[in-house]
């Protein structure tokens, strides 16, 4: 950035692409946001401010005069973690005056966000909207938990974020998938029941479906690959033992990553190592970094694929 003769400093950028994009001001070394920025993307470790460059017509992640769903956040107390957490939950339009089970997706986030990511950055409850507006998905419930196994941000100390596989898989199977099933209209049917994430997420995705396929029978695995689940062949011994019968349980099990990802590799061996096993899959690779624009076009595409 420059100062000028008025003591304001600025920079102007070569033109961007329509897209949403978070920044931060690096002052004398320190990372700060912009305080005349009211838009910010939360963090556990860090906080920034977003700015959206808009197309010349409405993005597919953009408000529309469409009928819109509701974003629920919710406390309830997790027994296995012994704290109070917090998720979010988005209801489709029709929700509150209808009678009827919807199906469910439980969406992750990556190590760096919150429970409020998915919304906040990811604008999963818009683009869910946006979709159901054009009759190309099925109408349905979205959880958003925190991915972290600590209190939700607000709720005791600051503690640096772990990422504590079995101890949020317990989280998410005897705590959050009870208390929404309970609290919300939600079909408790394996097959009405979808798990799906980014980065982080994705391999908790990856680990608790395909290691409960009698509770998830669609899974979604963005920008995550065998890296950090050790030997694949043993972490899933019960995928791997019946390709047959497993493959009669999935009913999608969708990889995506961005050509440009550091994990690329990572997942390209996932994917290969489930052709060898005859595990019917999707790869999805695309053009993209380890980014939130990617992520937000692979939920677009996979939603409409969920429960049909």
């Amino acid at each position: 950035m420059e100062k000028d003769d008025k003591g304001v400093w600025s920079v102007t950028t070569a033109p961007l692409k329509p897209e949403i994009y978070s920044y931060m001001f690096s002052v004398d070394g320190v990372r700060v946001t912009d305080p005349n920025n009211p838009s910010l993307k939360p963090g556990v470790r860090t906080s920034s401010s977003v700015i959206e460059v808009p197309a010349a017509q409405p993005s597919f992640y953009d408000p529309q005069p469409t009928p819109h769903g509701t974003v629920h956040v919710n406390l309830y107390e997790s027994k296995s973690l012994g704290m109070t957490r917090s998720m979010y939950v988005y209801t489709p339009p029709g929700y509150e005056s209808g009678k009827g089970d919807y199906p469910v997706l439980y969406l992750l986030h990556g190590s760096g966000d919150t429970e409020s990511g998915w919304v906040t950055i990811g604008r999963a409850n818009v683009i869910l909207d946006n979709l159901l507006a054009g009759q190309k998905a099925v109408p349905m419930i979205v959880v958003m938990p925190f991915g972290h196994p600590q209190p939700g941000v607000g709720f005791g100390s600051i503690s640096e974020p772990r990422s504590d596989r079995a101890a949020f898989a317990r989280d998410l199977l005897e705590d959050i998938l009870p208390f929404a099933e309970k609290l919300y209209r939600i079909s408790a049917r394996p097959q009405s029941r979808a798990i799906a994430g980014l980065s982080m997420g994705g391999g908790q995705s990856m680990s608790i479906g395909l290691n409960h396929l009698e509770l998830f029978r669609w899974i979604g695995i963005f920008s995550s690959g065998i890296g950090r689940n050790g030997d694949p062949e043993q972490a899933f011994p019960g995928l791997f033992a019946e390709p047959a019968a497993s493959n009669k349980k999935i009913k999608l099990l969708w990889i995506g990553i961005g050509r440009q990802d550091a994990g690329f590799k990572s997942a390209e061996q996932l994917s290969e190592l489930l052709k060898k096993h005859g595990i019917e899959h999707e790869f999805h690779p695309s053009e993209g970094a380890h980014a939130w624009p990617v992520w937000r076009h692979y939920l677009s595409g996979f939603v409409p694929r969920l429960f049909r």
